[in-house]
């Protein structure tokens, strides 16, 4: 049986009314990376409240009027994750499995996917932004640097691809 998706045309334009409405409502546009640094601010300041409240990085997120927790992309990114698993369930794609190709063990796959996660939210913090965030909202707001990035994503897709397609093969 085929599996079907959501056209990606029609999702694309629900996505940018989401980011219309973003700008609307809170003045700012959609980005997710923020919300991982906001949670793991809270969690240094409930171990070691001290260092929290010294250190730069993290004491930036404890000044604020409200908790880091209670902060509307915390929402947004909960949001995000539970309507894909929305999606998925509906469309009955929900399966405990692991995609791999043939030339990859269960273990190995895990573990690329845990240093491509990591690796990918230290360079969105690193870039003070994330996929989203910059190609998104910057695009939408037409900063160069955004779309010099998202330039930059693809092509750097498209040569690890290269060198990774030896995995699913």
């Amino acid at each position: 049986m085929k599996e079907r998706y959501a056209n990606p045309y029609v999702m694309g334009v629900c996505l940018g009314l989401v980011l219309l409405f973003s700008f609307y409502t809170m003045g700012r546009g959609v980005g997710s990376s923020s919300s991982f640094a906001r949670i793991g601010a809270a969690g240094v300041a409930l171990v070691a409240p001290d260092h929290a409240q010294s250190n730069t990085y993290f004491s930036k997120y404890l000044k604020e009027q409200r908790p880091p927790l209670m902060n509307w992309l915390i929402f947004l990114t909960l949001g995000a994750g539970l309507g894909g698993l929305f999606s998925a369930f509906i469309s009955n794609r929900v399966r405990g499995q692991v995609a791999r190709g043939p030339s990859i063990g269960v273990s190995s796959r895990l573990w690329l996917a845990l240093f491509g996660g990591l690796l990918s939210g230290f360079a969105a913090r690193l870039a003070r932004g994330c996929t989203s965030g910059q190609a998104l909202t910057g695009a939408s707001e037409l900063a160069f640097g955004s779309w010099i990035f998202m330039f930059a994503i693809f092509a750097g897709a498209y040569a690890t691809a290269y060198f990774l397609r030896k995995e699913w093969l």
